[in-house]
């Protein structure tokens, strides 16, 4: 019998950020393995992360290993740096450059895990290759995995939306899907919500989990879940569809779909109202939920 150590798992790269809005320019830690670490502390589920980065931001690793986190981290020359550019006060509207890669992760780097669920989170394509896919798939876990690290492609150290030959080969072998809305759009050519979920789960994932800037969409065998974001400031936008993923799939391990959705949009929403990492409790989402979920 396989002996289970962590809730989830997750495979993909730290990011050094710099933000950069109409008003600031902040330099901070990123990437969906570090939202998604901290969703899972406030929800007490086990935590194991596959990563690379520098050793100059060995800090995050440190940070998460203190805090209950196992880290299956490797040193790179250079950790991947993304610099997000929001050009106006529209939050949904980024121009996304990368500044330093710190190369893909191997079948080996996975090969000493074993957890409930992963969830491959890549920044850019290239970064978690289908070989690690096949190598996670092969032990019978469940996959999620974000659309974002497989549309993105450096061009001259600009990230830019391009057509991904393999999205069907990839996503045969995944149990729940994550983009956003404009995602959808680049890779489906469509902008209703409903039927891109449908759509995507035609090649293969039975759960579709869709963020946009009003909230939650969950497309679950067939039927369809919702829920608003009811953040009273976006200040904390970067790092939306990483925490609602993590959220919602942590959640949906001892929860109906329905459940899961309302769950994932009242944390998002108190994580967006805050730079950085989600940093409440429990107790913080069950009161929100209670406040302005039920009807």
């Amino acid at each position: 019998m396989t002996v289970i150590d962590h809730d989830i798992a997750y495979v993909g790269h730290y990011t050094k950020d710099t933000v950069v809005t109409p008003t600031s320019s902040t330099t901070q830690d990123g990437g969906a393995f570090y939202f998604g670490c901290h969703v899972a502390l406030a929800m007490g589920k086990r935590a194991a992360v596959v990563t690379r980065l520098a050793r100059d931001d060995w800090h995050v690793v440190d940070q998460l290993e203190a805090a209950g986190v196992r880290m299956f981290a490797r040193a790179t020359p250079e950790s991947t740096q993304l610099r997000l550019e929001y050009p106006t006060a529209n939050l949904e509207q980024r121009i996304i450059f990368s500044t330093g890669a710190a190369g893909p992760i191997t079948v080996d780097e996975v090969a000493a895990i074993r957890a409930r669920h992963f969830h491959v989170c890549a920044s850019i394509r290239g970064e978690v290759p289908l070989a690690v896919i096949d190598a996670i798939r092969a032990r019978g876990a469940r996959i999620s995995l974000d659309v974002q690290g497989y549309l993105r492609v450096n061009r001259g150290g600009r990230l830019q939306s391009e057509p991904w030959p393999e999205m069907a080969e990839v996503l045969r072998r995944v149990d729940v899907l994550k983009a956003d809305a404009a995602e959808a759009h680049a890779l489906l050519g469509v902008d209703d919500l409903g039927l891109a979920a449908e759509k995507f789960s035609a090649f293969g994932p039975r759960e579709v989990l869709l963020t946009h800037a009003g909230g939650v969409l969950a497309w679950v065998d067939g039927q369809r879940h919702e829920a608003p974001f009811v953040a009273d400031n976006l200040s904390g936008r970067t790092g939306r569809g990483d925490t609602c993923t993590s959220s919602y799939v942590l959640r949906r391990q001892d929860a109906l779909p329905a459940n899961a959705v309302v769950w994932a949009a009242a944390l998002t929403s108190l994580k967006l109202e805050r730079p950085g990492p989600f940093g409440g409790s429990v107790a913080d989402v069950e009161k929100l939920i209670r406040e302005r979920y039920r009807s």
